[in-house]
C-alpha cells in the first residue's frame, strides 16, 4: 500500500514495509507457500451466477470471466456515478466500488448500494463491492474488522440476493496491517462462513493482510485452509500490488504459486508510478496477468488525494492522466485485453458472429520511429469493440497496438527500417475479425519532431521538507500529433529529479530532459499526455519559468 492511491482516508504504509519487503518479502513469499497443495472445493451446489471452476473465475455458463477494470472511490465521491459509464467508455469490464459500513466513514446504506448495482448493470460491468472501513486492521486504530464488515453485507442481503451474475462481494479491503499479520487468517473464515451461513452464493473476495500486499506471506501460506472453509468452493483471493512489488520475479513468483496451487487469484488493486515507498513494476503485472489470465483492477479512476494515480484528471474522461493511458491503451491493457461479461448478452444466444475486417490502414505522420495509422471501421451484429494492430512479418505477426477506435500511433520504431501493419477489430464477446489487407510503411531517417506546437502546465501536487512531487501536463495545441517527444527545461534553485512516470528523465546540473515513455508518446492534435515525478529540493522549490518540446519553445499555462 502506498499513499499515492490514498483518498487521505487511508494511512501511508510505514517504512517498515518497504525496509523488510526489501530483505525479507520475496524469501518469505518463496519460504511460506506449499505450492504442492491442489484447490479443492468442498463440492456443494455452486451458485448459477459467477462462480470459481477449477481455479477459475467462470460465468454461470461456464465461459471464462478475467476482469480487466479499475477500483472507483464511490463513498467519498457519491455523486460521481457517472463515472461508471466512463469506465466503461474506456474499455473496462469490470470496476471495483468503494463503499463504507459507517464504522470510519458515512454508510452507504441499502438504496444507494441497489443504485449502484443498477448503473453497474446498466454500463454492462461486472460490480466488486467492497467495505473500505476494514483497511489496515491490527495497525491502524480507526478501521474496523471483517465480522463488522460481514454484518454490513448481511444488512444488505436483500439488495445483493439474486444478483450473483453480476456482483462479487469482496468482504473488506486490506483487513489488515503489518503487526500480527497471522492473525489474519481466522477472522478471514470466521466472516467467510459467517456469510455463507446466512445464504450469500455469490462469488466472495478476501484481500491479503500487510495492507494488502502479503509481503510476510501469511495469505499464500493459509490460501488453501482459507478456501476449504467456504463450503461452495466460490471464493477469490485478492493481492494488491504496489512498491512491495518491483521487480517481475516478485510478480511473476506470486502469481504463479497460486496459479500452480489451483487456488483462484486477481490482482484487485495496483500502482505504477514511484513514489518515496519505491517503484511498482507495472509493466511486470499487466503482463503476467494476460499470461496467466488473470483478472486485475488499478488504482484508481479519480479523487485521490495525491493525484500521482488519478486515471483521468477532475473526473474528467476526456484528461486521462499518464497512468490511465498507460492502464488504457499501453500494453495488456484494458482496451486490448478487455472482454465483456457474456451475460451482457441479454439471455439470448451466445454471440458468435465476428466483425467483419477493418478497411486497409492508412499511414500519416510517419516520423524516423513511429507512424499514425487508420482504417475504415468494421462492422458487428452487436458492435466492435477494439481493434488490435499486428506487425505482419512473413508468415508470423506480432501485436503492437491496441484501440477503441479506428486510428492509432505505433512507436518505438527504428529509423530507416520498412514495415508492414494491418489491423483486426473485436467485438464484446471476443470474436475476432479476419484481418485486414497490410500497409507498408518505412520509417524516416533522423529523430526529430517537425511543426511542433505547444503548451505546458507546471504544478507541484505535494511536498515534504526534503522533497516534492511535481506534474507536467504537454498539450499540442497544433494541427497534428506530435510523436517521440523530448521535453527540456531547468531547475535554478538545485532541484534534482529522482523518480518519473510518464517519461524517462535525464539532469545535468538544474537542467532537465525527460523523454517520452512508450504510452506517452504520441500526442494527438489538441490532446495532452501528463508527465509526474519525484525530486528532492532545499529550502526553496520555484517552479520552472520555460519549457521546449523536442527543441521548440512551449507557451506556459
Amino acid at each position: 500500500m502506498r499513499t499515492a492511491r490514498s483518498t487521505t482516508r487511508k494511512n501511508p504504509v510505514s517504512a517498515l514495509l518497504t525496509g523488510l519487503a526489501t530483505f525479507l518479502g520475496l524469501v518469505l513469499l518463496g519460504a511460506l507457500f506449499p505450492v504442492s497443495a491442489q484447490a479443492q472445493p468442498p463440492g456443494t451446489t455452486l451458485a448459477t451466477g459467477l462462480h470459481i471452476s477449477d481455479g477459475r473465475l467462470v460465468e454461470g455458463n461456464g465461459n471464462d470471466f478475467v476482469m480487466r477494470g479499475v477500483n472507483d472511490a464511490h463513498t467519498w465521491y457519491p455523486g460521481e456515478t457517472q463515472s461508471l459509464s466512463d469506465i466503461k467508455a474506456q474499455g473496462a469490464n469490470t470496476v471495483r466500488v468503494v463503499l463504507s459500513n459507517g464504522h470510519r466513514w458515512s454508510e452507504n446504506g441499502p438504496e444507494d448500494v441497489a443504485g449502484v448495482v443498477d448503473e453497474c448493470k446498466a454500463n454492462r460491468l461486472i460490480c466488486v463491492l467492497e467495505v473500505h472501513d476494514t483497511t489496515g486492521y491490527g495497525e491502524e486504530a480507526a478501521a474496523a474488522s471483517l465480522d463488522q464488515a460481514a454484518d454490513y453485507w448481511i444488512g444488505l442481503q436483500d439488495v445483493l440476493t439474486g444478483e450473483e451474475n453480476y456482483i462479487i462481494i469482496n468482504i473488506g479491503n486490506e483487513p489488515w496491517g503489518n503487526t500480527n499479520p497471522e492473525g489474519w487468517t481466522d477472522p478471514t473464515i470466521a466472516a467467510v462462513e459467517k456469510l455463507r451461513a446466512t445464504g450469500f452464493e455469490h462469488t466472495i473476495m478476501v484481500d491479503a493482510p500487510n495492507w494488502g500486499q502479503d509481503w510476510q506471506g501469511v495469505m499464500r501460506a493459509n490460501a488453501q485452509s482459507v478456501y476449504d472453509a467456504d463450503p461452495t468452493g466460490n471464493l477469490i483471493f485478492s493481492i494488491h500490488m504496489y512498491s512491495v512489488y518491483d521487480t517481475a520475479a516478485k510478480v511473476s513468483d506470486y502469481l504463479n504459486a497460486f496459479v500452480d496451487a489451483g487456488l483462484p487469484l486477481l490482482i484487485g488493486e495496483f500502482g505504477g508510478p514511484p513514489d518515496q515507498y519505491g517503484d511498482p513494476d507495472e509493466d511486470a503485472m499487466m503482463a503476467a496477468a494476460e499470461q496467466l489470465q488473470l483478472g486485475y483492477l488499478a488504482w484508481s479512476w479519480s479523487g485521490n488525494t495525491d493525484p500521482i494515480l488519478d486515471l483521468v484528471i477532475d473526473y474528467d474522461p476526456d484528461q486521462l492522466s499518464s497512468w490511465g493511458e498507460r492502464i488504457f491503451h499501453g500494453a495488456n491493457g484494458i482496451a486490448q485485453t478487455a472482454r465483456e461479461a457474456t451475460i451482457f448478452d441479454d439471455g439470448g444466444p451466445s454471440d458468435t458472429q465476428a466483425p467483419t475486417a477493418p478497411g486497409t490502414p492508412t499511414a500519416s505522420t510517419v516520423t524516423a520511429t513511429s507512424v499514425s495509422l487508420s482504417w475504415s471501421a468494421a462492422t458487428d451484429n452487436v458492435g466492435v469493440t477494439g481493434y488490435d494492430i499486428v506487425r505482419v512479418d512473413g508468415d508470423s505477426e506480432t501485436t503492437v497496438a491496441s484501440s477503441v477506435t479506428n486510428a492509432v500511433t505505433v512507436s518505438g520504431l527504428t529509423a530507416e527500417t520498412a514495415y508492414t501493419f494491418a489491423a483486426y477489430a473485436r467485438d464484446a464477446a471476443g470474436n475476432r475479425s479476419a484481418r485486414s489487407d497490410p500497409v507498408s510503411v518505412t520509417t524516416d531517417e533522423g529523430g526529430s519532431t517537425p511543426g511542433v506546437s505547444c503548451s505546458v502546465r507546471y504544478s507541484v501536487v505535494g511536498e515534504w521538507g526534503s522533497g516534492f512531487q511535481g506534474e507536467i501536463t504537454i498539450r499540442n495545441s497544433g494541427t497534428t500529433a506530435i510523436s517521440d517527444w523530448t521535453l527540456g527545461f531547468a531547475f535554478a534553485d538545485g532541484q534534482t529529479v529522482t523518480n518519473a512516470w510518464g517519461g524517462s528523465p535525464t539532469q545535468d546540473g538544474g537542467t532537465v530532459s525527460i523523454a517520452a515513455a512508450p504510452y506517452t508518446s504520441t500526442i494527438p492534435a489538441t490532446d495532452s499526455v501528463t508527465v509526474g515525478f519525484t525530486a528532492s529540493k532545499g529550502t526553496t522549490n520555484a517552479a520552472p519559468t520555460a519549457f521546449t518540446l523536442s527543441g521548440t519553445p512551449c507557451t506556459t499555462a
